[in-house]
């Protein structure tokens, strides 16, 4: 059996990093890890192959060597996963589909063979078991969450870590608490799963041995949801590996509440973690209650962004706009804060309601659904009737974007930034690529871009200042050149 795997293209979405990624010549930010780990999965007798959409193309020759076809998507990837199916349709290759886009909307794709649904580890053996009899159904779908200490080291060897910038590891699944514009919890459930930390040490070994000395995402929901295993165990047994050891270097997702245990963010620095993305959502209190965001309440939302910061993580932050308890003042709030914040990467996005959750239930009782969810945090889209009014959200959410991102803003944030950083003490293996980034930039934003003025004072003040943040400023200058093109798509 030849199975080929196909991983459809992201646009040019805010996490996409493609106009940044072109500076380091590298064509994506991650491999497909879901699809990588269901390869582990399959018998290893089959014949596989990985085409990733988001740095090749997918010729005909692909297609006609494969027997099947497996497919997973996110939401944000839905007209490439339909242009995909498409082809396959044509040519006879049969299609078997999973992952989040599928489980959530696989009505809206007739013409796919098989679903696999929810989580591989409780309805892919059950399709390998009807499939090896002749009698697979068409959908295959489970309400449990699985235990994950089975769960195979991704099948790493398929994917060209050249073409990347990170690699993606996961330790837990599920979140312990219970936003209501978020599906996490729909899909994966609260209480928080995990791997043992056994399994996370082979997995961090299988790369190192392939080579790999640069970031690892650990795309847990919430890293920290269960705080106990993660301090005893997880952080320990990271910290050990990690003697002897140059590079690999860890960033991940986080509650807020992280700020308030000093034990866990000295463990967590000392692993080798160095940036974190954190849910503040709104400075608004009542907004933060409509939306059952109580681990954001009650708190000094900047200091503990400071915390993290100073602490020695660099805190990317998620931020919504467009609840009902929003007035116009939100969005100067928003700029405020994310400014006094020092949050160099700020995703603001409008709300929206993925089906599953209780936001996606209350539109659809008030009749405020509008139609389907895109799935791009910064497209300036929304499939709610917003209380404001849809333009004076919209006129609003243009202005926040088009400040934050403006150069001088977006520069002074990186300064803020950078008075407040502690780094840690991790040994980064210094490529060829990085200089030669160095150098794009001088070209790119330091002689060409509208930001040049602004550049050379980061440049010096850095240099002089902070010399070991150097990297660091330049890295978030060419990020900034990112945004604004992702940016400008969606303010003009």
């Amino acid at each position: 059996m030849k199975i080929l795997f196909v991983y459809p293209e992201f646009p040019d979405t805010f996490w996409s990093f493609k106009h940044a990624l072109k500076f380091v010549k590298k064509k994506a930010g991650a491999p497909p890890l879901g699809l990588l780990t269901v390869a582990a999965m399959l018998p290893s007798e089959w014949k596989k192959r990985l085409v990733d959409l988001n740095v090749t193309n997918l010729t005909n020759e692909n297609l006609a060597w494969a027997d099947y076809v497996f497919i997973s998507a996110m939401v944000v990837q839905r007209e490439s996963a339909r242009t995909i199916i498409e082809r396959c349709k044509k040519v006879g290759v049969k299609v078997v589909a999973g992952g989040p886009l599928f489980t959530m909307e696989y009505e809206q794709f007739p013409d796919v063979d098989h679903f696999v649904l929810n989580e591989a580890e409780e309805t892919l053996a059950p399709f390998l078991l009807d499939f090896e009899r002749g009698q697979a159904r068409r959908i295959y779908s489970s309400t449990e969450f699985p235990d994950i200490h089975q769960t195979p080291i991704p099948l790493w060897e398929l994917a060209n870590f050249k073409n990347y910038d990170t690699i993606p590891v996961q330790f837990s699944r599920g979140c312990p608490f219970n936003c209501d514009f978020c599906n996490v919890t729909s899909l994966l459930g609260h209480r928080p799963r995990t791997k043992t930390s056994a399994q996370i040490i082979a997995e961090l070994d299988s790369l190192y041995a392939l080579g790999w000395r640069k970031s690892i995402f650990f795309v847990d929901d919430n890293f920290i949801g269960n705080k106990k295993q993660i301090k005893s165990e997880v952080l320990p047994a990271l910290i050990e590996w990690r003697k002897g050891k140059n590079g690999m270097s860890f960033n991940t997702e986080a509650s807020i509440n992280l700020a308030d245990d000093p034990e866990l963010l000295k463990l967590m620095v000392e692993a080798g973690f160095n940036t974190v993305f954190v849910g503040i959502e709104t400075p608004n209190e009542d907004s933060l209650t409509e939306c059952s965001k109580s681990q954001n309440k009650g708190r000094d939302l900047v200091e503990s962004v400071k915390q993290l910061q100073r602490a020695g993580l660099q805190v990317q932050g998620g931020f919504i706009v467009g609840f009902d308890n929003d007035s116009p003042s939100i969005f100067q709030q928003q700029i405020d804060f994310i400014q006094k914040s020092g949050i160099v990467t700020a995703m603001v996005g409008l709300l929206q309601a993925p089906m599953g959750t209780r936001l996606y239930e209350r539109m659809q009782k008030e009749g405020r659904l509008v139609h389907e969810f895109s799935g791009d945090n910064v497209d300036g889209s929304t499939n709610i009737i917003p209380r404001m009014g849809i333009q004076k959200l919209r006129e609003g959410y243009r202005e926040i974007l088009s400040q934050i991102y403006a150069p001088k803003l977006y520069y002074e944030r990186v300064r803020t930034f950078l008075h407040e950083y502690q780094p840690p003490k991790v040994r980064i293996q210094l490529e060829p690529q990085y200089i030669l980034a160095l150098w794009r930039s001088i070209y790119q934003l330091g002689i060409r871009g509208v930001e040049r003025i602004q550049y050379w004072r980061l440049f010096f003040w850095t240099l002089f200042r902070r010399p070991r943040l150097f990297p660091l400023a330049i890295t978030f200058a060419i990020y900034g050149f990112h945004f604004r093109q992702v940016i400008e798509l969606h303010v003009d």
